[in-house]
């Protein structure tokens, strides 16, 4: 007890005189700014959830009323039904996508600069302006995708307007927006392989599939749970582009979850209490898959 109690002082001293407090000064501003900003917020959402307040001034405390009028809506199942058709098609398809570009645009020698910041281009275009563009495009009569694929004699799909071809359209213009972010994350972990393995590979007989199965896929495993984790999160979340592309039609055919909070909340009559329980609905989901997918990976890490 004399021995620890000079140390424990000592280390006290030396926070007080600022040589541990540095770090901690410098994440401050940031961690105020994420508290005001999104715990603050998270907090009082997850309160309201518990009230009704059906013309958005007056407040009635309901219980556990909106989140039992929630799970008892056939119209939030088939939002939730749509989200997750959507998370899944979008999560697979930027993930094999995702790779398959990465893996060209690691072995291309000349221009590879120029083709990554081509296919990161969309990633810089607002969502919102990314839906219009493609809703002049999907168009069915007047878009340019029709427009060439009538001319090759294919016909003219009802993209946008067709409830059966209107969710994998919203799932491949999703691809489209993030395939060059998730590539990029994906190079990076490319180059983190050490290229002495692929020569002793080649020298072995190996073919590029079987380094590619061997070498690359199992060392880049790590990099891929993290962009399956992105992806999954950016799926739940999506909202903007969908909402500008197809408004959630047809026939509700691609409204998502986050929309249906949006019309819950903004939409009359406001229940931001209805609302805000959908929310803390979607986080305890995402939240879930996230920790399963964590989870997921560091088992397969370890074995």
């Amino acid at each position: 007890m004399s021995v620890l109690a000079p140390a424990r002082a000592r280390g006290v001293r030396g926070w007080m005189r600022g040589k541990n407090l540095a770090p901690y000064l410098f994440v401050l501003p940031n961690m105020l700014i994420f508290a005001v900003f999104t715990i603050w917020p998270a907090f009082n959402g997850f309160n309201l959830s518990f009230y009704d307040s059906s013309n958005g001034r007056t407040y009635r405390p309901v219980g556990t009323g909106n989140y039992t009028n929630i799970l008892s809506d056939s119209q939030f199942w088939g939002v939730v039904q749509h989200t997750v058709l959507f998370t899944l098609g979008f999560v697979v398809l930027s993930t094999v996508l995702g790779t398959a570009l990465a893996l060209m645009l690691n072995s291309q020698r000349r221009g590879r600069g120029a083709l990554s910041a081509a296919y990161f281009l969309p990633v810089l275009i607002s969502p919102v302006v990314v839906g219009i563009i493609w809703k002049a495009a999907l168009d069915r009569t007047t878009g340019l995708v029709n427009q060439v694929l009538s001319a090759i004699g294919l016909g003219s799909p009802g993209w946008l307007v067709d409830s059966s071809l209107s969710l994998i359209s919203v799932i491949l213009v999703g691809t489209w927006i993030h395939l060059g972010f998730y590539a990029m994350i994906l190079i990076s972990g490319l180059q983190s392989i050490d290229t002495s393995l692929y020569e002793a590979a080649r020298m072995d007989g190996a073919g590029v599939w079987q380094s590619v199965r061997l070498i690359t896929l199992p060392l880049l495993r790590p990099t891929l749970m993290v962009v399956i984790i992105l992806a999954t999160i950016a799926g739940f979340q999506a909202f903007d582009f969908v909402y500008t592309l197809t408004g959630g039609g047809p026939v509700g055919a691609t409204t998502l979850i986050i929309q249906y909070i949006y019309e819950n909340a903004f939409s009359y009559p406001i229940q931001y209490g209805l609302a805000s329980a959908a929310a803390v609905i979607l986080f305890v989901v995402v939240f879930a898959v996230t920790f399963v997918n964590y989870a997921i990976g560091r088992r397969s890490e370890s074995i």
